[in-house]
């Protein structure tokens, strides 16, 4: 069985495996009682390599990977979870339950078909043994003479590949877990004072926004990128209009698909956080994030607004924010669109009405950081603008959710994905510039990125992970410390604009705007 959709094809199914051959040999050799046990362990270990593969398909298709087989499982509960979100509990529950009995059953019926499979060869003892001779006679000339059926080999080991990749796999895990310790103890700003930070920002309103699925696909796919373009151009003009210019570049994600918590952390902690080990342990570690770099000068209140968030958050402590907003501080008595909790122009008026309007203390300036969630999928139903003064306690949003589509409608048609995609990323764009333009002011400094590009089945099959990101200002020298990045003018970065790797942004907007290097390591 193949492990990626596109290879799932009946032809695959007619190659001559050669673990069949040699179990067929080992089984017939055997006396009756280690045979029944041989047998029951290879089958149900056959079952279980069937279950990883369908993992591999789905993870591929969704996160651009293939299965981790000992980071990955702690993802499923999330799978669950936006299962929920988006399809509600009932069907949430059926797939679940249904999934455990296909992996139960898989795993016992292939067993079971195994044990009946050695009791025939054993009764049949000569005809097997001639019969693997044959196939292993076939499989060797077939290898030699590369001989194929519509382009696929006749002489197939896929099932011993995939054993021997899922054993490199947790060897470079483990290997990783012990380098990546190593790397995280060095910072070249970890023993910087905060009296030497960020010197060309103080006094700024300084905001940092990640985009839920914000990538290069949006702006450059020929389905999305028409009304996304036009919608970053309108935006341009409309923020040059009141005053403020942008600057824009490429990074390269650490993620794909999914999993925003590691774009997040990469931007901002200037290591490569690739998966979900390293994820954990730069949480548990004092290297020093993007966001308590502020903190850490004394001259800045930090706030987060979270609205994906739905349960305790332990990640505040390091990211260094005084106070956070989840999901339910926010005020909201409209409908979710999906797994988004809310449309992303509520919690920009809450992020006005709860923190950006409210008078700082003494003297300080205020960073902040927001995740916006109207773009996370599946894309249906997605919210429009609506009156920025009409917003009141989100209900006004009934009429639209209940007009828009159905997410399930959605999941099923690949086009249609690609196109709510597209509707998505231009509504969050919106929200967030007609804020900056209708609340910001001369001191507002705004950085918005996406966390990393669609699933595979919006963004391409061999789509990059490069996300958009922009600087948007009004003072001239905020953009002016930036010059030499030789990033496009305006919200829309160019085809060749530098792409840098994700975890290269923390380091270089600390060097850009006055900070100086003190290096930790260890």
């Amino acid at each position: 069985m193949p492990n990626t959709l596109g290879t799932l094809k009946p032809v695959e199914f007619m190659r001559i495996p050669a673990e069949a051959i040699m179990g067929a040999v080992v089984l017939v050799s055997l006396p009756r009682r280690w045979r029944l046990g041989v047998a029951a362990v290879a089958g149900a270990l056959l079952g279980f390599l069937t279950v990883l593969n369908m993992f591999d398909i789905g993870f591929n298709e969704y996160l651009g990977r293939h299965f981790n087989i000992i980071l990955d499982w702690s993802l499923l509960p999330d799978a669950q979870s936006y299962l929920k979100d988006t399809l509600g509990d009932t069907a949430a529950l059926g797939i679940t339950v249904g999934a455990a009995l296909l992996i139960v059953l898989l795993m016992a019926l292939v067993a079971l078909a195994t044990v009946r499979l050695s009791n025939a060869l054993a009764r049949h003892k000569a005809q097997a043994s001639r019969g693997a001779l044959i196939a292993g006679t076939v499989w060797i000339t077939c290898t030699a003479f590369s001989v194929q059926v519509a382009g696929v080999p006749l002489a197939a080991q896929h099932t011993a590949g995939v054993i021997k990749t899922q054993a490199r796999t947790i060897q470079d895990t483990l290997r990783d877990e012990a380098e990546f310790q190593k790397i995280a103890k060095v910072d070249d700003y970890g023993n910087t004072p905060g009296s030497q930070l960020l010197t060309d920002l103080r006094g700024k309103d300084v905001i940092f926004t990640f985009i839920e699925s914000y990538g290069r696909s949006a702006i450059e796919d020929p389905i999305e990128a028409p009304g996304v373009d036009k919608t970053l151009d309108e935006r341009t003009a409309a923020l040059e209009k009141a005053g403020y210019h942008a600057k824009s570049g490429w990074l390269t994600s650490a993620t794909y698909g999914g999993s925003s918590w590691l774009g997040h952390s990469t931007t901002m902690s200037g290591l490569w956080i690739s998966n979900q080990q390293r994820y954990r342990t730069v949480m548990a570690s004092d290297h020093m994030s993007l966001t308590d770099a502020f903190k850490k000068t004394g001259d800045f209140d930090t706030v987060g607004v979270m609205p994906g968030v739905q349960k305790g958050w332990p990640e505040q402590k390091w990211y260094g924010l005084d106070k956070v907003y989840n999901a339910f501080q926010l005020g909201y008595q409209g409908p979710k669109f999906s797994w988004s909790t809310m449309p992303d122009q509520y919690a920009l008026q809450q992020y006005q009405d709860r923190v950006h309007s409210k008078p700082l203390t003494d003297g300080k300036s205020r960073m902040s950081l927001l995740i916006l969630t109207s773009s996370h999928q599946p894309w249906a139903p997605i919210p429009k603008m609506v009156d920025w003064d009409q917003l009141g306690d989100g209900s006004i949003f009934d009429a639209i959710h209940d007009a828009g589509n159905k997410s399930a409608d959605v999941i099923a048609d690949t086009t249609k994905s690609r196109q709510e995609y597209g509707k998505s990323v231009q509504y969050s764009v919106t929200a967030l510039t007609e804020w900056l333009e209708r609340y910001g002011n001369d001191n507002t400094v705004l950085v918005f990125l996406g966390d990393h590009q669609p699933i595979a089945r919006v963004s391409g099959n061999h789509a990059s992970r490069d996300v958009p990101i922009s600087i948007v200002a009004k003072d001239p020298k905020v953009l002016d410390k930036i010059s030499d990045w030789n990033w496009s003018d305006g919200l829309r970065p160019a085809h060749d604009a530098p792409v840098w790797k994700m975890s290269s942004f923390r380091d270089r907007f600390l060097a850009a705007y006055g900070s100086t290097k003190h290096p930790k390591t260890s």
